[in-house]
């Protein structure tokens, strides 16, 4: 049977096509709650980070009533980096708002969710989002969205899939584009009439399948799911299915999500997505089941990770200056504690050392965990982003991205030469206005450090997006970055007399009065060798002055790298150093004849 009294549903969409503001406009729409509660845009965006970078990363529970309906509504993140969220959470919900822009139409991330939902089973419901927008095409961007549901296999639900034209923004629905609406209301009437209810089986043996975890300082984690079958109340002894057996519990608090937060209920029922309390070792895909029924739910699969970097403990001289957690049992239990809720992480101690190798969906994925832990007080070196290998049918494999690049078409010849350079092959391209629409099929390891380099070469006007495609034989070398850098000999403040006589050939990392120390690197050469350089030369006083014989020092701003380009920028014998205020680039090795030694073993092995 299905319930009437409850929709669940995801809303999916690649990312920036407005899917948080539309959850802020229901929510103010909804008459549920006093304008301080709901200060600000991006409400569900909660994270610092989300905000600061205006996407998504952890996928977010609300429940909104109407005409007698209580609409759970599930936020998600549109980039493929955190796909590991979109398919744990597509498994709560029944229906699905496929969000595209009016302007842009379907982009490379709303292939990937609607994909994932898809896959799930899910009903979808297309709306085309910012009809607002003065060089929006709402019409077109509809007819897009059918053909990509038809080209992913929803071919069965085009005679009866359901649309609505919204500007989130604007707070309205309508479903002809040339007349605005005055709010919300159409897009919720043909939620709640079209999109089905839960299927449920409220007398059989209780059965939920975990699919998130949240985390409290008062009672440790929470499992979050939505219950297949049965009921379940507060106190109740279940069986707790886990990978590697089960074990009889009793959980404590029960919790339904309510409006913006959760409320504590004395029972739920099959389709309620619920909190669960008292669940002390409870992890992602666990079943929770009644005491008499052994069947536990499939458990959860999600995608491979394609990328690895190595994570280890801040070396350097400068240790402990900004920082508070810097010693390996420290990291390691912070990473141990990120596997139990990011379900697309894996880590592995690196056999002989004291580091780890941190796997994920990409370099923002792992990114972010790395800007979390340095926002929370730790310090730590990076390793240079590494591709994954797979061994299949005796033949070494490696990962493909598909490479989308929108680009001024002024533009468009060097954006295919350069990716042509990292072997991208174009297999796509359109024309839209102004712009080109190019899309690549590319190695992932020719993706590293591409973006920035796209960045550069187009001024800042390509739009970049990439998502996984598959495994493929490894194709040729890529090209490695073509500058060498500038290394520290010595440690102590840089001075402006010496920054001044070396930026004719380089570009500097640092500025004068920045704290350095030996083996740092403080620039990028203009010419493919490393040098090694003294950044804190001061200049000789003496008594003797002639006119005109001293010069201005006018010094050229730092290149201000991000943690994602500085990532991207460095080599195999190379670490970014990162801590809560600062991010530094250093060679592995910091003593220049160590270094030189390394490089003659290396050359004679």
């Amino acid at each position: 049977m299905r319930r009437d009294d409850i929709r669940n549903i995801v809303i999916i969409a690649h990312v920036d096509h407005g899917k948080t503001t539309l959850v802020d406009c229901l929510l103010r729409q909804s008459g549920q709650f006093r304008d301080t509660q709901l200060k600000g845009e991006r409400i569900l965006d909660s994270n610092d980070l989300e905000r600061e970078r205006g996407i998504t990363i952890l996928s977010k529970n609300i429940a909104l009533p109407y005409r007698g309906v209580k609409i759970n509504i599930i936020d998600t993140p549109g980039h493929a980096d955190f796909g590991g969220e979109v398919e744990r959470v597509v498994q709560m919900a029944d229906g699905a708002l496929v969000l595209v822009d009016a302007a842009e139409g379907p982009m490379p991330q709303t292939r990937f969710v609607l994909e994932k939902a898809l896959e799930a089973g899910i009903k979808p419901i297309v709306v085309v989002n910012k009809v607002d927008r003065p060089d929006g095409r709402p019409t077109e961007a509809l007819d897009e969205a059918l053909e990509l549901l038809a080209d992913l296999g929803g071919e069965e639900q085009l005679d009866d899939v359901r649309y609505v034209y919204t500007s989130a923004k604007e707070g309205f629905a309508t479903l002809d584009p040339a007349t605005p609406g005055t709010d919300m209301r159409p897009l919720l009437d043909l939620l709640v009439d079209t999109l089905p209810g839960p299927e449920v089986d409220p007398d059989a043996p209780l059965q939920m399948l975990v699919t998130t975890l949240d985390w409290s300082e008062y009672v440790g984690r929470i499992a979050v799911g939505r219950i297949r079958a049965g009921t379940i109340e507060p106190n109740q002894t279940i069986q707790l299915h886990q990978a590697n057996g089960s074990e009889t519990t009793k959980i404590a608090g029960l919790y339904t999500f309510d409006n913006l937060g959760r409320t504590a209920t004395d029972q739920a029922t099959a389709g309620d997505i619920v909190a669960i309390e008292g669940l002390a070792e409870v992890e992602i895909g666990d079943t929770v089941a009644a005491v008499d029924n052994p069947n536990a739910l499939p458990r959860l699969t999600v995608d491979e990770p394609t990328l690895e970097m190595v994570f280890s403990v801040n070396s350097s001289p400068l240790v402990g200056r900004e920082g508070k957690y810097v010693t390996t049992r420290q990291l390691k239990g912070r990473l141990m504690k990120e596997l139990e809720r990011n379900v697309a992480l894996r880590v592995e101690m690196v056999e002989g050392t004291e580091a780890y190798a941190v796997r994920g969906r990409g370099v923002l994925h792992l990114a972010i965990l790395i800007e979390t832990m340095r926002r929370e007080g730790f310090e730590l070196s990076v390793g240079k982003p590494r591709v994954i290998f797979k061994d299949v049918g005796g033949k070494t494999h490696e990962p493909f991205e598909v490479l989308n690049v929108e680009v001024p078409t002024d533009n468009m010849g060097p954006v295919m030469e350069l990716v042509g350079l990292r072997r991208g092959q174009l297999e796509e391209m359109q024309q839209r206005g102004d712009y080109s629409l190019l899309r690549f099929l590319i190695p992932a390891r020719g993706l590293i450090g591409l973006r920035t380099r796209l960045l550069n070469m187009t001024r800042g006007t390509a739009i970049i997006h990439n998502r996984f495609h598959s495994y493929q034989p490894v194709e040729g070398d890529v090209p490695r970055r073509s500058n060498g850098v500038l290394v520290s000999m010595v440690s102590g403040k840089a001075m402006p007399f010496a920054l001044f006589a070396l930026q004719e050939r380089s570009d500097f990392f640092v500025g004068p009065g920045e704290e350095i120390y030996e083996g740092m690197i403080v620039g990028e050469n203009a010419r493919d060798n490393d040098m090694t350089v003294n950044p804190c030369r001061e200049k000789k006083l003496t008594n003797m002055r002639a006119s005109g014989s001293d010069e201005n020092v006018i010094l050229k701003p730092p290149r201000d790298l991000s943690l994602e380009a500085a990532l991207e920028y460095i080599e195999d014998d190379e670490l970014v150093e990162i801590t809560p205020t600062k991010i530094r680039l250093r060679k592995i090795r910091l003593k220049e004849n160590e270094r030189r030694r390394s490089g003659r073993r290396m050359a004679n092995a």
